[in-house]
């Protein structure tokens, strides 16, 4: 597999490539503002690409436009959004722009190597990754509008708005994958959403539903 990283702060920059590369991800470029980024997707032409949301020259959200930016370019291209805190509407606005190979992490993950590792390797694949935080964040700022969910649905609610699958969600709550797909249709069900088969869909439609509420 082979990336590009952008990110101003340089230590940040090759402490991810290093890391990446004990795992056997190539960093094809490294780069620190957002128009360094798109230049480097079209030159190198990687598997993926992984950025910081605050970038120069404004640090507000340069590595955001440019990663939507470049999926703009070449749809369904997989990028990594990295943020220091919770920023709900980055998440939203990144994975409104395309629930496809599209993940938003906090920066802290990158300590958990195995973690990140697999969260490049899953966005790569095409699936999505969310930061748990932010989903608890946004589960907590609406909590009024889940009420019709038992307990269990709202745990089942905030792994799929991880980007987990059924395996993955009925291994961390420690239930059938049948129970988990109970759960599931009972949601779609309260929520008046309707099923769908990808996991990337199901996240789209989850974060649609907090949205509104």
């Amino acid at each position: 597999m082979r990336v590009v990283i952008a990110e101003d702060s340089v230590l940040l920059r090759e402490g991810m490539a290093r890391l990446l590369e004990d795992a056997g991800i190539e960093t094809v470029a490294g780069v620190g503002d957002g128009a360094g980024l798109v230049a480097a997707v079209a030159e190198h032409r990687p598997d993926l690409a992984i950025a910081d949301v605050r970038m120069p020259p404004t640090h507000t959200d340069e590595g955001l436009r440019a990663a939507i930016e470049v999926r703009g370019r070449r749809p369904g291209f997989p990028v990594l959004v990295l943020s220091q805190y919770v920023e709900e509407r980055y998440a939203t606005e990144l994975i409104g722009a395309g629930a496809t190979a599209v993940g938003y992490l906090l920066k802290e993950r990158v300590a958990d190597v195995a973690e990140f590792v697999e969260a490049v390797r899953r966005v790569a694949a095409g699936g999505t990754v969310i930061d748990p935080e932010v989903v608890a964040q946004l589960l907590s700022r609406r909590r009024a509008g889940l009420d019709a969910l038992s307990g269990r649905e709202r745990q089942v609610l905030g792994l799929m708005a991880e980007g987990r699958s059924n395996t993955a969600v009925a291994s961390r709550l420690g239930v059938s994958e049948g129970t988990v797909e109970k759960h599931i249709s009972q949601i779609f069900l309260k929520l008046g959403l309707d099923p769908a088969p990808g996991d990337h869909r199901r996240v789209l439609a989850v974060l649609a539903y907090l949205r509104r509420t």
